[in-house]
């Protein structure tokens, strides 16, 4: 992050610019623009793309962004959009395959890391699960942010770790559901349409008022900026919205699932 901030202090002089001057240009305050260059903040995309625009876009903020945060635990693919999450005033995700990274109990993720082909060893089972508790807390740190999530219950019917952790993950669902900026659904199995088909979906919208998407598979994950990819696929979001049960239903089945365990 140092060497990240001096390279941007040294295009931004290049340019003749000031920091202040600087941050007019990109949306920033001064402030915020001397704590990336002293290495103290990690810099988020908007800053990094408008950084490029206001010093002769050469490539070197975009190229080095990719490699800045090196978190043991998160993928070299997904640290990216991990940036985007931490400052998002809002959060879409819809998951089809598991529960997602933010909703997870430690015996759910747990199970899931020990399950990973080629098979990871202690260290790499913890990071991984440190990495996964952190991001967690923008639950309840962020509370100005506003987190929908869409979930297919299949997931839970899958019993993934067992009837207990299973039972755990369904009483962390229902918790996480009271807070006042998360709004939980669930996709019932049962459904004649459904505008998901093509996969997971994650959106967040940054507090310039700006849309990204993101999407994983196996070993891979693309950032999407396009704003018309990220338009189809908040118009397919929506669409789920209405297909799956209401907020105050899919707490309903829920509990009942709880109940049966």
């Amino acid at each position: 992050m140092r060497t990240f901030g001096a390279v941007l202090q040294a295009l931004r002089e290049h340019s003749g610019l000031s920091r202040e001057e600087f941050g007019d240009l990109v949306g920033f305050s001064k402030h915020t623009v001397a704590s990336v260059e002293l290495g103290r903040r990690m810099p988020d995309l908007v800053l990094v793309e408008r950084g490029e625009e206001a010093t002769g876009n050469t490539g070197a903020l975009r190229k080095s962004f990719p490699k800045l945060a090196r978190q043991p635990g998160l993928a070299a693919w997904f640290r990216q959009w991990a940036g985007l999450e931490a400052t998002a005033i809002t959060l879409y995700t819809y998951e089809c395959r598991l529960i997602p990274g933010l909703l997870q109990t430690e015996a759910y993720a747990r199970q899931l890391f020990t399950d990973e082909l080629p098979p990871l060893d202690d260290e790499q089972i913890e990071a991984q699960w440190v990495a996964r508790a952190e991001r967690q807390k923008l639950l309840r740190d962020r509370p100005n942010t506003a987190y929908s999530f869409i979930i297919e219950e299949h997931l839970l019917l899958r019993r993934t770790g067992g009837t207990q952790t299973t039972r755990e993950l369904v009483e962390h669902l229902l918790e996480v559901s009271e807070l006042r900026n998360v709004e939980m659904q669930v996709m019932p199995s049962v459904r004649e349409s459904h505008a998901g088909l093509h996969g997971p979906i994650r959106l967040a919208e940054t507090s310039e008022t700006q849309w990204f998407a993101y999407n994983e598979g196996q070993l891979s994950g693309l950032l999407i900026s396009d704003p018309k990819a990220v338009s189809v696929l908040q118009r397919r979001y929506a669409r789920m919205r209405s297909q799956a049960l209401t907020i105050s239903d899919s707490v309903s089945l829920l509990q009942r699932m709880r109940g049966d365990l």
